[in-house]
């Protein structure tokens, strides 16, 4: 495999930093019918594609689901997404930080998050599958595959992937779904410790999941639909009623307990603890506010943006998607940060920039700038 433009990222402290959200690039489903999702989303930001408008980034977050079979991804679906990333040109490979989403862990009785930690990587420690090296990141990671940080200037960025809960007897391969979204007790108690200790920072937490009662259709069974008959049936997830159906679009486990809502407790008590929380899962529109609730939306003193998703075919029948992303700007001497909605085709809005989903957010305290001599040279 060939590596992607290893060139450092070089900017001065006054500029602007410009982070890239996406989700849910599902790239098996996509491929299928002959739709490159992540890749041609590259394209487009880097100006490879004739009516889609370039747009700079410095780095970028997945927030999970590269993969999009509903049994456990396999090798050939990860050979497949790093394909796909390695048609970045004007920036290396390692700009793009990565989490895992429920789709992406593999099975139960499967060394936990193998695919993902092979394909994606982002330790970089099986860099002759993913291509990621780590002393290239543009800046370095601290933690384990499963939680970890980065620095940018005064922004904290802590990471979380989604992983099997060890509690549950059946998982994606067996089942044909997953449960809520789970984290370990071990995670919840990093996230808090660094929360804690670093509350001069600006802190972006990233899951794949939002949580409980924030954007849309993040309610109890708000994944769903009734039919004719009364009955539960899939609409934005698959209704697995062995997959824990009632928290099927939130951060459902902590440390085993179900509904634990250990995130919200915290936040509730401690207000602005952190200043934005990035998701995805639930593909839909800009505008849709299922459950009372938007797409970008405010709880205790937190700004949660649902991100996603570039996929255009990972959908239950009938439920109106649009691929999109977010591209978030962080200005130097600035307490807010823009928050811009890209559409990556024209089935729903206008390719490009999409106006009326722009939000300016406040960020609780002003972004100090960052230092290019924070970076991996």
């Amino acid at each position: 495999m060939t590596q992607s433009n290893s060139t450092a990222i070089t900017r001065s402290e006054g500029r602007p930093f410009r982070l890239w959200a996406f989700g849910d690039a599902h790239v098996g489903t996509d491929l299928k019918q002959k739709r490159e999702s992540l890749a041609d989303a590259i394209r487009q930001s880097e100006g490879g594609v004739e009516g889609y408008p370039a747009f700079d980034w410095d780095i970028a977050l997945d927030v999970g689901d590269m993969s999009g079979g509903q049994a456990v991804p396999d090798d050939a679906e990860g050979r497949e997404v790093v394909r796909q990333l390695g048609v970045l040109k004007q920036h290396p490979r390692e700009a793009v930080y990565t989490l895992c989403g429920n789709h992406d862990r593999s099975g139960l009785k499967e060394e936990p998050a193998w695919w993902w930690r092979k394909w994606l990587d982002p330790l970089g420690e099986h860099t002759e599958f993913s291509c990621v090296t780590a002393g290239r990141r543009p800046f370095p990671i601290e933690g384990t595959w499963e939680r970890y940080a980065f620095r940018i200037g005064n922004l904290l960025f802590l990471i979380m992937s989604d992983i099997n809960e060890p509690t549950q007897k059946k998982g994606r391969g067996e089942l044909g779904g997953n449960p809520g979204g789970v984290v370990s007790g071990e995670t919840f108690a990093w996230w808090k410790s660094m929360v804690e200790s670093n509350r001069d920072f600006i802190i972006v937490t990233a899951h794949h999941y939002l949580l409980k009662n924030t954007t849309t259709a993040t309610g109890e069974y708000e994944g769903f639909r009734k039919n004719a008959k009364g009955e539960w049936v899939s609409h934005y997830h698959g209704y697995k009623p062995e997959g824990s159906p009632k928290g099927a679009s939130y951060l459902y486990f902590v440390d085993s307990k179900p509904d634990a809502q250990a995130f919200e407790n915290y936040l509730e008590a401690h207000p602005g603890a952190i200043a934005l929380w990035l998701g995805g899962h639930t593909h839909t529109v800009p505008d849709d506010t299922a459950g009372g609730k938007p797409m970008i939306a405010a709880r205790w003193g937190v700004q949660f943006i649902n991100v996603c998703a570039l996929s255009k075919f990972h959908r239950n029948a009938g439920l109106k998607t649009a691929p999109m992303s977010r591209l978030l700007t962080f200005t130097p001497g600035q307490d807010q940060v823009r928050v811009q909605c890209y559409m990556h085709n024209a089935d729903v809005k206008a390719p490009g920039w999409h106006a009326a989903a722009e939000k300016t957010l406040p960020l609780g305290k002003a972004f100090r700038g960052w230092d290019k001599k924070q970076q991996n040279q």
